[in-house]
């Protein structure tokens, strides 16, 4: 005889299996309209990290300019001292810029540097990857869209759910409402292969078509699936009023780039205002990564440790 409070949690169970079989293809596909504010509940949550890109002249790796200078001990970083670095610096997470990977890293690696990550207690929080969404559909487009879902496979294996991605200039002659438009069918493209993996694409305000809030929230607004967010650069905007705009887009933002200056229009470029910065991120109820990716004239192994140990000191004073 079946016990009435298992025959409840059966029908539950049943219940709740068939509304995630109902919502799966709409997380997947996202099709039904644009992207909206994300459901957050009324407490932020506010993570400390640290993105590769803020040593990047010294990663083993990329940058053939700049890259491979000695770092303190001597020798460039790679992937894996860079984790190290972030778990003897209390961050939570480490943000591994592509650029710095060795060229065409296989499974083998890939899943190395997860346990290495893991063992240190480090959560791998998201890659970035350089691309140019705004070319029209044809071989440049479909080679960048390419490259971006090349990563997204490589961070589902990881086990790192963000990238951050780029939308791109407009090309010469090109109107920038078409310019918008080819972002976003780029964006749907990549992003319909993002869902399947679990992976999510932060548009990044990096100038371009995206250099103010009104054309970054167009193109996102404008995208139909719900894996796609801004990546929010507290740096990248130098318009009359670079907090208001960090405070329009914090609702959309997947991801968050800190940087250590910030650079208004018709101004010279001043420390941000951490205090400031995070007080939006809260008001506007983010939950996730507060990356810092260091690019002050400072040498990094000063200035880093002191900006981290500033956001820190913000994140937990609230």
């Amino acid at each position: 005889m079946n016990h009435p409070t298992s025959r409840r949690r059966f029908l539950c169970s049943t219940a709740m299996a068939g509304l995630t079989a109902a919502a799966a293809p709409a997380l997947v596909a996202g099709r039904a309209g644009g992207v909206e504010p994300l459901p957050r509940s009324q407490t932020p949550r506010l993570r400390l990290g640290l993105a590769a890109y803020s040593f990047r002249q010294f990663f083993e790796h990329g940058n053939a300019k700049n890259g491979g200078r000695p770092s303190p001990s001597g020798k460039p970083l790679d992937m894996f001292t860079f984790v190290d670095y972030c778990a003897e610096h209390g961050c939570e997470g480490a943000e591994l810029t592509s650029y710095f990977f060795p060229p065409e890293p296989d499974d083998a690696y890939l899943l190395r540097l997860k346990h290495h990550a893991h063992v240190r207690g480090v959560t791998l929080s998201g890659s970035a990857v350089g691309n140019v969404f705004t070319h029209p559909a044809g071989e440049k487009r479909a080679a960048a869209v390419a490259h971006v879902k090349q990563w997204i496979d490589r961070c589902a294996l990881l086990g790192a759910p963000h990238i951050r991605v780029f939308a791109g200039e407009k090309p010469a002659e090109m109107p920038i409402e078409e310019a918008r438009r080819n972002c976003i069918e780029a964006l749907e493209e990549a992003g319909d292969h993002a869902a399947r993996k679990g992976v999510f694409l932060g548009v990044e305000n990096h100038g371009g078509i995206v250099a103010e809030a009104d054309s970054l929230l167009a193109i996102v607004k404008g995208v139909r699936n719900p894996w796609i967010g801004i990546n929010l650069d507290t740096g990248n905007f130098h318009t009359e009023d670079p907090y208001a705009d960090l405070a329009r887009c914090t609702p959309y933002a997947v991801n968050v780039q800190f940087k250590a200056d910030m650079r208004p229009k018709g101004q010279p470029s001043a420390p941000a205002d951490v205090a400031r910065v995070l007080g939006i991120l809260r008001e506007g109820k983010y939950q996730g990564f507060v990356t810092l990716e260091y690019e002050s004239a400072e040498d990094p192994w000063t200035g880093v440790p002191k900006w981290l140990g500033k956001l820190r000191a913000g994140i937990a004073g609230h």
